[in-house]
């Protein structure tokens, strides 16, 4: 079986499995659904099944936390799903290798290193901060090796550029629930997927978080305008009025889950990844090669070369 056991199949866990894959690891993809990139085993199991976790990692050298539970449901879907995981990876001495992100911090004020404390007051801010929390006190008491790895939003899938591209590509106005002039940092999946698999086979990741390797921060408008490059589109994009995305929440819940993270489009949101970059001597993508990636994984090829583009 895979000795790199990877739960979920989505933007961060495929990019994961497509990276061990090609380091030459035998990796197995976990699902309900059975999906699994070419060349992993694919098995179907419920992530939040306690015994069926157990069944599935036996002889595991690494455990990949990639679930992405719907996002109104975290508080009731997150906790089984993380007990059971870092229960399989203490009772197979496995690496608990977790995909995080920076909900656990709340507001702030200056860029985000991983010295900022998880003060989130929000209810997912605080789902995540005590997943970790769980982790790490096992790995304190030498139950397990854990260590968890958060970025910002993504690009490669699930992201903005999936929300501006197709609007602008039919040269029509892209319309974002967030101000358009604030800086934000934007994390590649593939630069999730590369800091998840080195530190799962280098002990000085353990116990304690990492930061992503991040491209320098844009705005959204300035993101909009690198999309609208690579399409040979006009950037045009405007911002939703929050009490019209505000309403709407009331009938549609994943905008609604945005009132609690709104904070991180009105003031600057920046990451500092300072310390995964140095220990590591890990290098993320620029911005315009994670724009043209998202693009082609939205079936957009870009007109122009991603090399040229800012």
């Amino acid at each position: 079986m895979g000795k790199h056991v990877i739960f979920g199949a989505g933007p961060v866990g495929s990019a994961l499995a497509r990276t061990l894959l090609d380091r030459g690891e035998s990796v197995r993809v976990v699902t309900r659904s059975g999906s699994a990139v070419e060349g992993a085993e694919a098995v179907v199991a419920d992530a939040s099944d306690a015994d069926r976790v157990l069944a599935v990692t036996v002889g595991a050298e690494a455990i990949y936390n990639c679930v992405n539970p719907p996002y109104h449901r975290w508080a009731t879907d997150w906790p089984p799903v993380a007990d059971a995981l870092l229960r399989a990876a203490e009772r197979h001495g496995a690496v608990l290798a977790t995909t995080g992100n920076l909900y656990g911090y709340g507001e702030v004020s200056a860029p985000m290193t991983e010295a900022t404390p998880l003060a989130a007051t929000g209810n997912k801010g605080r789902v995540r901060a005590a997943m970790w929390a769980d982790a790490l006190a096992a790995h304190e008491a030498e139950r397990v090796r854990a260590f968890e790895v958060r970025g910002s939003d993504y690009l490669g899938g699930n992201s903005l550029v999936g929300m501006v591209a197709p609007a602008l590509a039919k040269g029509r106005t892209a319309w974002v629930p967030a101000p358009l002039n604030v800086k934000h940092t934007w994390t590649d999946v593939r630069d999730v997927a590369a800091l998840l698999a080195t530190g799962a086979q280098d002990e000085r990741a353990w116990g304690r978080a990492w930061h992503v390797p991040s491209a320098e921060p844009l705005t959204l408008r300035e993101l909009t305008t690198v999309v609208a490059e690579q399409l040979g589109a006009r950037p045009a994009v405007r911002e939703i009025p929050w009490s019209v995305a505000w309403v709407a929440g009331v009938f549609v819940p994943f905008l609604r889950e945005l009132r609690e993270t709104r904070h991180q489009f009105t003031r600057p949101f920046i990451l500092d990844s300072t310390a995964a970059q140095q220990t590591f001597g890990l290098v993320p993508h620029p911005v315009a090669d994670s724009v043209a990636f998202d693009l082609a994984r939205q079936g957009l090829a870009p007109t122009a070369d991603p090399a040229t583009q800012r």
